[in-house]
């Protein structure tokens, strides 16, 4: 059942078609400075600085990120450090390698995975918990 050969058919990817990034850093680039975008964007550069988006970020295995993030989902396997606030989820799919601290409802980590730092998981308000607590 945990001794699988092949990691790849087993995984649960996030269904994101490639029509559906709105902007890429590629490999060899290099940004530094504060990324603020509204739908799904992919990094596989080098990126320093801050992202927020309610939105995807998808951090590639090539990609040397060190920022403070906050997104609605994070989907990374490159190397981060910093700190990461999720609302939604944060994937961690090897071989990322993660220094710092994390902060999301849901979180998944494949084998191989390297973290280091701190996690806090606050369950999610419900719609009804949302509303008592904005009166």
């Amino acid at each position: 059942m945990f001794n699988r050969k092949d990691k790849g058919t087993m995984r649960k990817e996030t269904p994101i078609e490639k029509g559906d990034i709105k902007a890429f850093l590629g490999p060899g680039s290099q940004f530094e400075g504060k990324l603020v975008f509204d739908e799904i964007v992919r990094l596989d550069g080098t990126f320093r600085g801050e992202v927020t988006s309610r939105d995807t970020l998808i951090v590639g295995e090539a990609a040397d990120i060190q920022a403070e993030v906050t997104v609605g989902t994070l989907v990374l396997s490159g190397r981060f450090k910093g700190n990461i606030k999720a609302s939604k989820k944060v994937e961690l799919r090897a071989p990322a390698q993660v220094e710092g601290s994390i902060e999301t409802p849901v979180l998944s980590v494949e084998e191989g995975v390297q973290l280091n730092g701190t996690l806090t998981m606050k369950k999610e308000a419900a719609p009804a918990e949302k509303k008592a607590v904005a009166r």
